[in-house]
């Protein structure tokens, strides 16, 4: 990651501020705050702003006016119980800011989640940076076989070394074809120096998706963790999943309690369907049921027994 001097004193002064507030706030998420937590090569992710914290979503779903004499064991419960039984207006009642420098490719990812508010680095007004993602070795794969949008087994060696440096190769190329298009003075097929050069808008297509971005990205705790739920999962792309790894520690320091919920119901937890629900109860029974009995596609039957880890009832 790399930081420029402007940069690095403007985050000194956001983080020397002391400001008084009547707000709640979340002294570990203040810890971190304005604070650009690394991620990839180039990439980073800072919290910039935050509203709420646990008690918001109790208060929100009492509808009361304070803590009064409450325990925090109360509200833990409370918070179990709309995490448990799909309560989400409660925790739209939260909402944080995050700064994000990130690989195009994954920012065109990252906005199928259409549950923010988002303010883009615009390259229609501004030079982009020189900088591209490149893949650490050991997350260069090949086509997964059995996963179309996945990865299979990791390309090593010299083939290792050849896509590193088609993907290096590539986005210099490009770079150095867009500084070019800025730069050269046009005027239909002549030069002129009275003229401009492309305009920015027009010179910005030709570069590579792996070039970064940035942007400001505003959500309510509820849709961040629906981004958190399928973005952090294990199957999801590696580079995004880096950024919602750590995007998952600052939900940590800012809401501990829907946190611990969180990573219990959504993230650790499973869903079955009605069907699955009879096949387990049968399985409890002791009774002997299999693919053909279910009902169940082959991967609806293996995903419930991955799921309970019943190993010997995956076909």
């Amino acid at each position: 990651m790399k930081l420029t001097k402007e940069q690095i004193n403007d985050i000194k002064d956001q983080q020397s501020q002391e400001n008084v507030t009547k707000r709640v706030t979340a002294p570990e998420l203040e810890k971190v705050l304005y604070e650009a937590m690394p991620a990839l090569d180039h990439g980073f992710i800072r919290v910039i702003d935050y509203m709420g914290d646990d008690s918001s979503i109790v208060q929100s779903a009492r509808v009361s006016y304070g803590k009064g004499t409450k325990q925090v064991s109360t509200d833990s419960g409370l918070i179990k119980y709309l995490m448990r039984h799909w309560h989400s207006t409660p925790f739209e009642m939260c909402e944080i800011k995050y700064h994000v420098k990130l690989p195009i490719f994954i920012a065109r990812q990252w906005i199928r989640h259409r549950t923010a508010n988002v303010n883009e680095y615009s390259a229609r007004y501004s030079i982009l940076d020189k900088e591209f993602y490149l893949p650490d070795p050991k997350n260069l794969a090949a086509q997964s076989i059995s996963n179309r949008q996945g990865r299979g087994d990791v390309i090593e060696g010299e083939q290792a070394k050849e896509v590193l440096e088609l993907l290096k190769n590539d986005a210099e190329r490009t770079y150095d074809n867009y500084e070019t298009m800025l730069n050269q003075k046009f005027d239909g097929s002549t030069i002129d120096e009275n003229k401009k050069g492309l305009a920015r808008e027009l010179a910005r297509m030709n570069l590579t998706l792996n070039t970064y971005t940035q942007w400001y990205w505003k959500t309510d705790l509820l849709n961040l963790m629906n981004f958190l739920r399928l973005r952090a999962d294990h199957h999801a792309q590696y580079e995004i999943r880096v950024y919602a790894d750590i995007m998952l520690d600052t939900l940590k320091r800012w809401v501990p309690i829907t946190y611990e919920a969180f990573m219990d119901y959504r993230v650790g937890g499973t869903e079955v369907s009605a069907k699955g629900k009879v096949i387990i109860q049968k399985l409890l029974k002791g009774e002997d049921i299999n693919l053909e009995q279910s009902g169940l596609s082959k991967r609806e039957w293996n995903e419930l027994m991955e799921a309970f880890e019943i190993k010997d009832k995956i076909v």
